[in-house]
């Protein structure tokens, strides 16, 4: 791919036009900007145009990821009869995404994910490759060599990886790694032996946070960095003595929203000596952080999104949309469908506060999620939010319209995978592969 000109020549009975006997099939593929060597970033131009006519395909595009973009798209035009013969049709792509942002979060924290597990994931295609990988059946940890191969898995599949460590709260893990980080929880005047969120309050934890954003910027080559800052409880904070001074000495008050405030503050501004950008979840605009005007901010809370969305963009920050897109939650019936109703930039607000909207992640959290369920709880409910945060928007409202589309493509995992996605679209229905 990182020549002017691929050709690749499908052989005699491999795969066959509407209009011709079995024949040999050549499918041209040209990239505009040589190179493959780098990573996939939020400015990757994706497009890419397909035209199959008799005899032959012609893939173009401007980079090597609308290359792959447009391989897939055409993997997906084949199409086998009762026989077992391939055909393809006639036909022209134009194609691009409508966001650049289009993620998958994945929970390692609640239940490790081994990493053959995480590779599958990565990989439609060969599925046997990652099947060979392996974790240590005991420390249930990620080396860094370990993040290094699904960096590169990602990076082959023109996937990128943005990695989250999320804090103050949701550390508890980390505690046990590096003693003195988290606040020790008091009952009375005495420690009750807990701890809580991160401690805010000593010049070790930044000191600390600093070696690790640092190690994460030479591990990971994304330019985004997910910093969390969700779902603080404040409770362990106002029971230590030392941290309520602390309080005291920055004019905090009582308000702990202050606290976590100063500590996001703090890392965000060390993300950005980095050359990073930041993620966020939304606590953390809500708790009227002075964040720096590139951060990026991600919406997880309550059904109205709109009114989130509004209020954001108008502060001109980017945002991702997640809240409609908790795929973990599971319901009785075609909750796939829900998906299809999700409208990113259907929100009052200017032409350029639509701009800000860049995306938006499917969010597969782990609490009763693992290794075992994984990828029937993804797919295909994940592919629904995918086509709505690649296409038209007009052309995939309608959920009926875009079932054909979901079943085929279900078949289509089911001849990869096999297992992989026991979840039905429907009440009936069935799937010859």
């Amino acid at each position: 791919m990182c020549v002017d000109m691929l050709m690749f020549i499908l052989t005699e009975n491999v795969l066959q036009n509407m209009w011709s006997e079995p024949q040999p099939f050549v499918v041209s593929v040209s990239v505009k900007t040589r190179g493959c060597d780098g990573y996939p970033d939020e400015d990757s131009d994706e497009s890419y145009t397909l035209s199959v006519s008799e005899g032959q395909a012609v893939l173009r595009s401007v980079s090597v990821w609308g290359a792959l973009r447009g391989l897939e798209s055409l993997s997906q035009l084949v199409y086998q009869d009762d026989y077992g013969t391939y055909f393809i049709n006639k036909t022209e792509i134009v194609d691009f995404p409508r966001f650049a942002f289009r993620g998958l979060l994945l929970d390692t924290s609640r239940h490790y994910l081994p990493l053959h597990a995480i590779l599958k994931t990565l990989s439609r295609t060969f599925p046997d490759l990652s099947n060979k990988g392996a974790f240590h059946p005991f420390t249930h940890i990620y080396t860094q060599s370990d993040v290094i191969r699904v960096i590169e898995h990602a990076r082959m599949r023109g996937i990128r990886v943005v990695p989250e460590f999320d804090s103050p709260g949701h550390t508890q893990s980390w505690g046990k790694g590096q003693p003195g980080l988290l606040t020790p929880c008091y009952k009375g005047s005495v420690p009750s032996g807990s701890f809580g969120p991160v401690d805010p309050t000593v010049d070790t934890t930044y000191k600390f946070m600093e070696s690790l954003l640092k190690e994460v910027k030479f591990v990971f080559p994304d330019s985004y960095v997910h910093l969390g800052g969700d779902e603080v409880s404040f409770a362990c904070w106002q029971s230590n003595p030392n941290v309520r001074k602390f309080m005291e000495k920055m004019g905090f008050g009582k308000d702990f929203t202050k606290l976590e405030s100063f500590y996001m503050e703090s890392i965000m501004n060390m993300t950005a000596a980095l050359n990073k950008t930041s993620i966020v979840w939304q606590d953390v605009f809500d708790y009227h952080e002075r964040i720096p005007q590139d951060t990026v901010l991600e919406i997880w809370k309550g059904e109205k999104y709109q009114a989130e969305l509004s209020r954001m963009t108008q502060a001109g920050h980017r945002v991702l949309l997640s809240a409609p897109w908790y795929i973990n939650h599971i319901s009785y019936g075609q909750d796939w469908r829900n998906s299809y109703a999700v409208q990113p930039q259907n929100f009052s607000g200017t032409d350029e506060q639509k701009k800000l909207v860049i995306g938006g992640e499917v969010a597969m959290w782990g609490e009763y999620v693992d290794a075992t369920n994984l990828s029937p709880r993804l797919w295909p409910r994940a592919c629904a939010a995918a086509e709505r945060l690649w296409s038209n928007e007009e052309k995939t409202l309608n959920a009926d319209l875009a079932f054909p589309r979901l079943k085929e493509f279900r078949c289509e995992l089911l001849r990869y995978w096999k297992y992989v996605c026991n979840y039905s679209l429907s009440t009936s229905g069935y799937c010859g592969y």
